[in-house]
């Protein structure tokens, strides 16, 4: 993230965290960022197994239908 325009937030935080976190020298800005990075990414995998649900369902079904494509070919 070195090279990435950077936007200023208002943020409000639990004051006992933030000391926590100031006495362990620990980025507040850098842990925010990567805390909502986390939340971004986690919702956005939850949201895509959501849009993704029926096509993830019916390929299961033709797996246990079928079995693999060229699972004959497996070497394990």
């Amino acid at each position: 993230m070195s090279q990435q325009q950077r936007k200023a937030a208002n943020l409000s935080l639990d004051e006992k965290l933030v000391t926590q976190a100031r006495d362990l020298k620990i980025n507040i800005s850098r842990a925010t960022e990567d805390g909502i990075a986390r939340a971004v990414k986690a919702e956005r995998e939850r949201l895509w197994l959501i849009e993704n649900a029926e096509a993830i369902r019916l390929e299961n079904e033709y797996v246990e239908k079928h079995g693999l494509p060229l699972a004959k070919y497996r070497q394990f």
